[in-house]
């Protein structure tokens, strides 16, 4: 009554590390020493064996791959992928929610920091209009953390 090679085929279908038919093709190797690191930091021999990362790289890739294909799934119904839709996929999940949510903070706090150090050209140019040439790195140094100097101050500096 049942068919031996439907049986068959299923296993290897559902054990299998093999790309579908579908799939696009993708360089193999990309991640594995990242993967290497990773693995030994979960408590993994240092030199995993490489079919091993190999296949951890195929199993990541594929989640990564689907998990973004839902997300656009679901952002092409307003018309665009955003954060949110990679949120929504995984608040069932409580780790990589909160996890997500930590990485994004974080990457908010960085953006905030690296925007308090820009050096602004203009503001430069008004410094060096005041004959401030030789108290300029000091007050470039200054300059960008804007709490604590202000323009008056460096005014009087370079009188």
């Amino acid at each position: 009554m049942s068919n031996p090679s439907t049986g068959a085929s299923s296993k290897s279908k559902v054990g299998s590390s093999q790309p579908s038919e579908t799939s696009f093709k993708r360089k193999r190797g990309v991640f594995q020493k990242d993967l290497q690191h990773m693995m030994y930091g979960f408590g993994d021999d240092p030199n995993p064996l490489p079919e091993t990362v190999a296949l951890v790289e195929d199993i990541v890739v594929e989640y990564v791959t689907d998990l973004a294909h839902k997300a656009q799934d679901i952002g092409s119904k307003r018309g665009k992928l955003s954060v949110e839709d990679f949120l929504y996929l995984v608040r069932k999940d409580l780790p990589k929610l909160n996890r997500c949510t930590e990485l994004l903070s974080m990457q908010e706090e960085l953006k905030q920091a690296r925007k308090a150090f820009e050096v602004d050209e203009e503001k430069l140019a008004t410094l060096e209009g005041f004959g401030c040439r030789r108290w300029r790195g000091v007050i470039i140094s200054f300059y960008t953390n804007k709490e604590i100097v202000q323009r008056n101050w460096i005014k009087q500096l370079c009188i």
